[in-house]
C-alpha cells in the first residue's frame, strides 16, 4: 500500500491495483502549488465531509476521470450522484466491498455542510480492509471514544491518517491518545499548517508521539510512505 500526501487532508491510496483519492483539495491549497489537480488519476474518490477544504476540486477530479466512483455518505451521494458521476452511497455501519477491499464507514465528530450552506450528512472516517493491510483515515474530527471500537470490530491497523492541527480537529496531544484507542503506533498527521488555525510545532508533535514509543510521521507535500 502506497500514500501519498497531496497537502491538507487529500491523500492518494494505492491498493489492490487501484487509486484512492481522499479529500481532494489541492487548488485552493497555498501550500501545494507543486500539484496539479487535473494530473491526478484515480479510480475512486472518498469523501469525508461537505466542507470546501475536502470537496473544492472533486468536480475537476471526475472531469479528468469520468469513470471514477465518488464514496459518501448518503447526502453527499446525492449532492454527485443529481450532477451525473458515478458514486456509491454508504452510512456509519457495516462493510462494503469494493475490487480493491472492503471498507466500513465510521463515525466523525465534526460538523458538514457545502459551501452553498446545503446540509452535507454527517461527518464520517473510512476503515480499508485490504489485503495489503487495514488503514484508518480519520478525516475531520475530535477526539472520540468510539475509536475504541474500531481494533474490536476492525482487523489490526497498520497505519492510522489522523488530523492534528487543533482548532477545527484533534490536537496532537489528543492523537497520541487517539492512537492508543486505536491500538495503532505508525500514525500519518494531516489536517496541519494549511491556514494560520492550524499551524503546528512539528518537533513538539513528533515527540509527544515519541515519547509514548509510537511514530508521527508529518510527510512532506508530494510525498509517498509505504507501509
Amino acid at each position: 500500500m502506497k500514500i501519498t500526501y497531496l497537502g491538507h487532508s487529500c491523500f492518494t491510496v494505492a491498493v489492490g491495483g487501484k487509486h484512492l483519492l481522499f479529500d481532494p483539495f489541492v487548488s485552493g491549497n497555498p501550500l501545494a502549488t507543486n500539484v496539479r489537480i487535473e494530473d491526478i488519476r484515480c479510480d475512486y474518490v472518498l469523501l469525508t465531509h461537505a466542507h470546501s477544504d475536502h470537496i473544492a476540486d472533486v468536480e475537476t477530479v471526475m472531469k479528468v476521470n469520468p469513470e471514477a466512483m465518488i464514496i459518501s455518505i448518503w447526502e453527499i451521494y446525492a449532492y454527485y450522484s443529481a450532477k451525473g458521476y458515478k458514486a456509491h452511497p454508504m452510512n456509519k455501519g457495516g462493510w462494503y466491498t469494493f475490487d480493491f477491499g472492503r471498507v466500513k464507514m465510521v463515525d466523525a465528530v465534526h460538523s458538514s455542510s457545502f459551501p452553498d450552506g446545503a446540509y452535507g450528512g454527517e461527518a464520517v472516517g473510512f476503515v480499508l480492509d485490504t489485503a495489503e493491510g487495514a488503514l484508518y483515515v480519520a478525516g475531520d474530527t475530535a477526539l472520540t471514544t468510539d475509536m475504541q471500537l474500531i481494533p474490536k470490530i476492525c482487523p489490526p491497523l497498520k497505519a492510522a491518517i489522523l488530523p492534528i492541527g487543533s482548532n477545527f480537529t484533534m490536537d496532537y496531544c489528543d492523537a497520541v491518545l487517539a492512537s492508543d484507542f486505536l491500538e495503532c503506533n505508525r500514525i500519518i498527521g494531516c489536517h496541519f499548517d494549511t491556514f494560520g488555525f492550524i499551524r503546528i510545532d512539528h518537533e513538539k508533535a513528533k515527540a509527544a508521539f515519541a515519547e509514548k514509543g509510537k511514530h508521527l510521521h508529518l510527510p512532506a507535500i508530494g510525498e509517498t510512505i509505504e507501509i
